[in-house]
């Protein structure tokens, strides 16, 4: 019987966001034969806690920011002697890449979350960034992350493995099994849905720009999440005068208004590999894409499961959204076109291989 390989995931905590649900994903499906996962939190809350499996254990080093976060990270590391560390968040990893050389025996793999050169401005950052070199591995998930990392920051090409991001279809089916249309769909309109995170880089400034051409349509816009950029957007709905878009916060159940939508609209003005426009797609929900950095290309399979346009070109994007509301899609070609390349069985199984690769 070989030995189990020990693994420590490392997140500042475990809220619902993109790089929090990969790393619940993979501590849960990691097969139990070969690995034995643990997770390392700075901060023992969120609400993926109530999906991740028993038996992964956690270790809760209770600090507030991640600067201060490195000496207990260090000193778990230490004390645990794991086979793996898994760092799965930019800051952390950045920091983190100077202390590698500390531990020989344990190999390091950080997973990106971004495209960093547009993510990261801070000075004192991008220093560390000339360590990442020393991590074993770096798992990208899109190849404008891999290219980025390889001409801004020098990481060897031969470091870098480009795995995209998986979908938990059963997770989401269950979702939409529970969904019923929602109450703000008016049924004489189209009703458009995009959703995230109310800061700059989603570009939801653009997006009210292009609604502000389309005011003679009968087309709704819903808005779902909430940011530091709420206050301006309202402003600017008020000031373009925008009746037909609705902002409503965050949703504990986005995936019904993923199901009933028309279309969904990705306004980013940059991404990582954005998982919500899979999770349209599994939703069976064509989208339209900005053409920004960060995986879009390696998603959208044109005139499939959605198009990608430029958003800065406000009435071509406008007019886009129009010719698209006119025509129909099929659900389960948009489904199947997510699912034969993302579903988490294909990337799970990616995931292992990098990490028993790394043992060898």
């Amino acid at each position: 019987m070989m030995k189990k390989i020990s693994v420590i995931f490392i997140l500042p905590d475990l809220e619902t966001g993109g790089a929090e649900r990969i790393i619940t994903t993979i501590a849960n499906h990691l097969s139990r034969d070969k690995f034995e996962p643990k997770i390392l939190l700075l901060r023992k809350q969120g609400g993926y806690l109530n999906f991740l499996k028993k038996d992964v254990e956690i270790i809760d080093v209770d600090t507030e920011r991640i600067r201060h976060s490195l000496k207990p990270i260090l000193r778990e590391i230490y004390r645990r002697k794991p086979d793996i560390v898994f760092s799965g968040f930019g800051e952390v990893n950045a920091y983190l890449s100077l202390f590698i050389k500390l531990f020989p025996r344990t190999k390091f793999i950080a997973r990106e979350t971004n495209v960093v050169s547009h993510h990261i401005t801070r000075k004192e950052i991008k220093f560390f960034y000339s360590f990442y070199n020393n991590y074993q591995q770096i798992i990208a998930q899109s190849d404008d992350m891999k290219k980025d990392l390889i001409d801004n920051f020098n990481v060897k090409e031969k470091k870098i493995i480009k795995i995209n991001n998986p979908v938990d279809f059963d997770f989401i089916e269950g979702k939409l099994a529970l969904s019923s249309r929602p109450e703000c769909f008016k049924y004489n309109y189209k009703n458009v849905v995009a959703i995230g995170n109310l800061s700059e880089r989603k570009g939801f400034d653009n997006l009210l720009k292009v609604f502000s051409r389309l005011k003679n349509e009968n087309i709704l816009l819903h808005i779902l999440g909430d940011g530091k950029d709420r206050e301006i957007l309202h402003q600017m709905k008020e000031f373009l005068d925008l009746k037909k878009v609705i902002f409503h916060g965050r949703q504990e159940n986005p995936y019904q208004f993923l199901k009933f939508a028309d279309l969904f609209i990705l306004s980013s003005r940059y991404e990582g590999f954005p998982n919500v426009l899979l999770e349209a797609g599994a939703c069976g929900t064509y989208s339209l894409a900005n053409n920004c950095p960060g995986g879009i290309n390696e998603i959208i399979q044109n005139r499939i499961n959605g198009e990608v346009s430029d958003i800065e070109n406000h009435d071509d994007f406008s007019q886009k959204i129009v010719q698209i509301l006119h025509e129909s899609y099929d659900s389960s070609s948009i489904k199947n076109s997510i699912k034969s390349r993302f579903s988490k069985e294909i990337i799970m199984d990616k995931y292992e291989k990098v990490l028993l690769d790394l043992m060898k």
